[in-house]
């Protein structure tokens, strides 16, 4: 049992900490049980992460069905940073969900089903960085809003932008510098295309 084992360790040295635990619990065979408030502590050290919400356990899963399957608004805003869109489903297919939302500002596309009644008040969850940034705008009809920057934090191997929507809602976008020359550069108060695949977003009723 670990119970925030590197609380009280600076940045770097808490991250080499946590690949020496990796190492000491494959060498050992034996579970460790850790308990953190760090959502990047818990996806590096965990093969299974269970979330709880006022004392129950909401979810339980690999890390990475977790971060990108989260099953509830709470579990999707706890794990990472997200941006979420709600909305009125107006296409509910087997294998696809088409969902109009004012905060977007248009059609939000998923290449998901879900179980809904019609016009459900569904809510999109989208990782920040999962959205593509350009000043042009792309050739797709939906997944695809417009928005002012606002804010840009350059993080040395990423860009953090806050972009304000026309609807007054607001975007946080992450991208990560490749090169030195960052590639398309942008500045406060560009008007920028937000867009994304219909893979990237997840539909949540709950």
């Amino acid at each position: 049992m670990l119970d925030e084992p590197l609380g009280a360790l600076d940045k770097k040295l808490r991250e080499e900490t946590q690949f020496e635990l990796i190492n000491i619990q494959e060498k050992l065979g034996v579970t460790f049980v850790v308990v953190t408030h760090d959502q990047e502590e818990a996806m590096t050290l965990s093969t299974r992460i269970g979330v709880m919400d006022q004392g129950k356990i909401v979810q339980t899963a690999e890390p990475h069905d977790v971060y990108e399957y989260p099953n509830s608004r709470f579990v999707a805003e706890f794990i990472g940073s997200v941006n979420m869109f709600e909305g009125k489903v107006i296409e509910d297919e087997p294998d696809s969900v088409r969902i109009h939302s004012k905060e977007a500002g248009g059609e939000l596309y998923v290449d998901h089903g879900i179980s809904c009644a019609p016009n459900q008040k569904v809510f999109v969850a989208l990782r920040p960085e999962k959205i593509k940034v350009s000043r042009r705008k792309p050739d797709q009809d939906v997944n695809c809003i417009v928005g002012t920057i606002e804010e840009i934090a350059y993080m040395g191997s990423m860009s953090v932008f806050r972009i304000r929507l026309p609807s007054g809602k607001e975007v946080r976008v992450t991208q990560p510098n490749f090169s030195r020359n960052m590639g398309e550069r942008f500045t406060w108060e560009d008007q920028v295309y937000l867009s994304w695949n219909a893979d990237s977003s997840v539909v949540l009723t709950s």
